[in-house]
């Protein structure tokens, strides 16, 4: 009852109370990142082992048995499952919900260090997902008339750059498209007719592609950097290597093979649309806003398409999560709004008084408003995590009936 007496009797106080809290709610709401998924760790672990040139059998029997019998007695395991391919074997291990995973992780590290594995196996990897660290962006890179050899040079050395430096961008991965390669096909005749062997010409070609450091030179005050740069700047430099010198005779590398440029071998293609893209995949900062950052890149991205679509370069998005979380704000707005005012109107139908109506709606906004500030100076980092809304919710909801 005092609570009310000093409510009724300090009526601008009050208010001033409600105002404040709507106002340290607003300014709050800004700092407040908006991301897809609340911040969720699954109690999983892959142990990805590569055994390069192993059959699915021999992986099984050699490194995925082995790799399980020795995790299965780590604390809170409930399963380990595994998958043998050919050269690699993946062993999926599931902990209790709860379980601290980097203790855990800690663990099984333990018990494969102690795993008796084949000398040709490399070492295992530990894997854990988390879904924050998917790409908050998928863009596809197309030109008319570039080749998927200039479109990854383009996106490795151009639009990477433009995009990283973005605020809240941690960074960006390219992938799809032909990685250039320069190629020798050595010619087995002439080399048996030379009287040369394979090892001589990669020696060769090893031994003049060399970047050095010489030590240091001092002039007066000034160090001076000395080093040995002799790195390969085109095919045609490769093919003038001399291999070996016979009777005053040069036998270049030209002579016993072809340099050409070429592609590495593919692993990952991409397509939209029936053709073949280069992908761009952007990352965001651990505590960045999800539909800032989008916004930011976006921005950029129109300034990309100016400058490059002329030439027939194609920037398109494929995925953005900024767009399910912008619709999903809507929508929960539109509910928020829609209930708001029906339970105005049920107040209304009950109280039978316009004043009093009006008086107790508006601890509806104030309530909601005000969430915001609490969720803010106790440590909540993303709006995405209802459940530490609703207690504050309540606490504000009386506070506001004073």
């Amino acid at each position: 009852m005092k609570i009310i007496e000093t409510s009724i009797r300090r009526p601008v106080t009050v208010t001033m109370m409600m105002v404040t809290l709507v106002l340290f709610g607003s300014v709050a709401y800004q700092s407040l990142p908006i991301n897809l998924l609340p911040d969720i760790s699954y109690p999983t672990l892959t142990i990805r082992t590569v055994y390069e040139g192993a059959a699915p059998e021999e992986v099984e029997n050699l490194v995925s048995r082995r790799i399980e019998e020795a995790v299965s007695v780590v604390n809170n395991v409930i399963r380990v499952s595994s998958r043998s391919r050919s050269g690699i074997s993946e062993v999926t291990v599931e902990f209790e919900w709860g379980t601290q995973m980097d203790f855990a992780s800690l663990d099984v590290r333990e018990k494969l260090d102690r795993v008796r594995l084949p000398q040709d196996v490399d070492k295992p990897i530990l894997l854990r997902y988390d879904p924050s660290l998917e790409p908050i962006m998928r863009l596809g890179l197309t030109g008319e008339r570039r080749d998927l050899i200039g479109l990854r040079t383009l996106a490795e050395e151009r639009l990477k750059p433009k995009l990283e430096t973005i605020d809240g961008v941690a960074s960006l991965e390219v992938s799809g498209g032909l990685e250039e390669e320069i190629h020798v096909a050595l010619s087995e005749r002439r080399l048996s007719a030379l009287g040369l062997t394979i090892e001589q010409v990669a020696q060769r070609v090893e031994a003049e592609n060399i970047n050095l450091t010489g030590g240091t030179l001092t002039e007066g005050e000034a160090e001076y950097l000395v080093r040995t740069i002799n790195q390969y700047k085109s095919p045609s430099e490769i093919a003038d290597i001399i291999i070996v010198r016979r009777e005053g005779a040069l036998i270049r590398l030209s002579d016993v093979a072809e340099v050409r440029r070429s592609a590495k071998d593919r692993r990952i293609i991409t397509e939209v649309g029936g053709r073949e893209n280069v992908e761009l995949a952007v990352y965001k900062e651990a505590d960045a806003n999800t539909v800032l950052v989008a916004r930011r890149v976006k921005s950029r991205l129109e300034d990309i398409r100016r400058e490059y679509g002329p030439a027939g370069i194609q920037l398109e998005e494929i995925t953005d999560q900024s767009r399910f979380i912008t619709q999903s704000i809507r929508e929960v707005l539109k509910t928020a709004l829609i209930g708001g005012l029906l339970a105005i109107i049920v107040l209304y139908l009950f109280l039978q008084r316009i004043s009093v109506t009006v008086i107790i709606s508006l601890a509806i906004p104030i309530c909601v408003v005000s969430t915001f500030f609490l969720m803010f100076i106790s440590g909540v980092r993303s709006i995405s995590w209802p459940w530490g809304v609703w207690p504050w919710e309540g606490a504000c909801w009386w506070l506001t009936l004073w």
